[in-house]
């Protein structure tokens, strides 16, 4: 379980930008791109080191208007812990 009050932030393996080609949020690494849907963009911008989850949580359901988040964006930053893009 991801604490409230974590500050997470982007792996110094992985970059986050958005490509216009693909029209979308990339993380690059040295091996290859992985191609973000807009959830998981808007989750991982957040991610600077600075936010705590909660703050994170907070924000994007306030600019999406949807509630509760909590448990989606903790599972994706669980997933994003696991593949080594966040720490």
């Amino acid at each position: 379980m991801i604490a409230p009050d974590a500050r997470l932030r982007m792996s110094a393996l992985f970059r986050m930008q958005f490509e216009p080609a693909q029209d979308s949020w990339v993380l690059l690494y040295p091996e290859g791109m992985v191609r973000l849907n807009t959830p998981a963009a808007e989750i991982l911008r957040r991610c600077d080191g600075r936010r705590t989850v909660h703050e994170i949580v907070a924000e994007l359901e306030q600019e999406f208007a949807q509630s509760p988040l909590h448990d989606d964006v903790v599972v994706f930053l669980g997933q994003a812990l696991e593949r080594g893009w966040l720490q």
